[in-house]
């Protein structure tokens, strides 16, 4: 069981960066830019199926490190971040420059989080109120982000 709740940890916590004591939420962010470039490189077909079962696989993780850690959406669980990073560049060319403009426009949903994000993080239980909100702002995050790229071509 100890093994099974380090790995829970391990994932939750985005590798343990979410242990970093300031802006644990922009670190795990920041671990999902890798996993972005990585699903951008296979295709759209195979990106979308494999974000949606990482979503999954983020609320399990998710609801499972809030129970280990005795706390409501605790801050060292970033694997939400990790998720919503996926969304917000989905189907998204990958360059430099939209991935330091996402970044950017995924931490300030989620920092501020607009309507109906702060709603979803308050209502929904479990791990679904962790990883859904982000879920959402990456959703928003990539709108934004196609957006800027009808008027601008990095």
């Amino acid at each position: 069981m100890k093994k099974r709740k380090q790995g829970i940890l391990f994932f939750a916590t985005g590798f343990y960066v979410g242990y970093i004591p300031f802006a644990p939420g922009t670190f795990g962010s920041l671990v999902g830019l890798p996993l972005c470039l990585l699903f951008a490189l296979i295709g759209a077909k195979p990106a979308f199926l494999l974000t949606v079962v990482f979503i999954a696989f983020a609320i399990a993780v998710a609801h499972e490190a809030e129970q280990l850690l005795e706390k409501k959406d605790p801050g060292p669980i970033v694997i939400d971040e990790m998720a919503g990073m996926l969304v917000t560049f989905l189907f998204i060319p990958f360059t430099p420059e939209t991935a330091v403009l996402g970044f950017f426009i995924f931490r300030i949903l989620d920092i501020t989080k607009p309507f109906p994000i702060k709603y979803l993080e308050k209502s929904l239980p479990g791990g679904a109120g962790v990883v859904l909100d982000d879920v959402v702002a990456g959703i928003f995050g990539n709108l934004i982000l196609r957006s800027i790229l009808l008027f601008w071509t990095p």
